[in-house]
């Protein structure tokens, strides 16, 4: 009777695919965010919008409308960024595999998807500060991901194996 006392009081978790793709909206939003903050304070000469760049017509795509939808975008792209590392690597525990992918997903779109943003250059031709401040956005968002959705892997397992005992 006890444990039916306790669990009433508690809000039952998210799934895990939800919880999975909260993540990945959030992360990608916040992390395109600081982003373009990055690039305001110039830190970077790469800002959100070339997201739009090959896609959109017209000069609004260089405003702030154009900043707002690219880092609604970039929220929704990461949304499949998220579910890939979770089928991937969600069973690895620590901090590690988060900042791998953050590199593995730096190189993938630096020299691999270069040629579909016109407006970047190509990595070596790029600022060293643009370099090293994308490459520290790109690891913290793995990291973001990678634990936020490790963790709460490890956590739904652990609710299991109790509910289960």
């Amino acid at each position: 009777m006890a444990n039916e006392n306790v669990a009433g009081k508690y809000p039952q978790p998210m799934a895990f695919p939800l919880m999975v793709f909260w993540t990945g909206l959030f992360g990608g939003i916040f992390w395109s965010t600081v982003g373009f903050l990055t690039y305001y304070l110039n830190f970077t000469e790469i800002r959100p919008n070339v997201i739009l760049i090959p896609w959109a017509l017209g000069d609004w795509k260089f405003g702030w409308i154009g900043t707002v939808i690219s880092i609604i975008l970039l929220g929704i792209i990461s949304i499949c960024a998220a579910f890939l590392y979770s089928a991937l690597l969600k069973r690895f525990n620590g901090i590690w595999f988060g900042l791998g992918y953050g590199a593995v997903l730096f190189f993938i779109v630096f020299l691999i998807l270069n040629p579909l943003f016109p407006d970047i250059k190509p990595l070596f031709d790029l600022s060293r500060d643009t370099i090293i401040t994308s490459f520290c956005l790109y690891i913290i968002y793995g990291l973001f991901i990678g634990y936020s959705i490790s963790y709460e892997y490890r956590n739904n397992r652990e609710q299991e194996k109790e509910a289960a005992s």
